[in-house]
């Protein structure tokens, strides 16, 4: 029995998600790999954008993934920690960003 809700053998099992709905899952797997395709950014590029979000997202699949694609596209383990250290600035910030809404509602409410 598995200790972890998380099976790293579930990700080769990500394409059976047509099985339960045929046309919704094959959409999503061509907008995902027009996505991923060559375009403004280069495949090199997309690949650390996504294992930054990957961990923004707590997606371990996705971390698996993107981790190892990183590494077939030539991407340097500082590059990666770089690209993840971007990805939690912008995390954190938007978290505290969102506190001045909370300063303005406590401010409203002590009037």
């Amino acid at each position: 029995m598995d200790k972890s809700y998380y099976n790293p053998r579930d990700l080769k099992k990500f394409g059976s998600i047509t099985e339960w709905s045929e046309e919704l899952g094959n959409k999503f797997f061509e907008y995902y790999g027009k996505v991923f395709e060559e375009g403004a950014l280069t495949p090199r590029e997309k690949s650390l954008i996504a294992l930054a979000v990957a961990h923004t997202e707590q997606c371990p699949y996705c971390i698996d993934a993107y981790s190892q694609d990183g590494l077939q596209r030539g991407i340097t383990k500082e590059e990666m920690m770089e690209a993840i250290h971007v990805g939690a600035a912008i995390k954190s910030g938007a978290t505290l960003v969102h506190g001045v809404q909370m300063m303005n509602k406590v401010n409203k409410l002590e009037m």
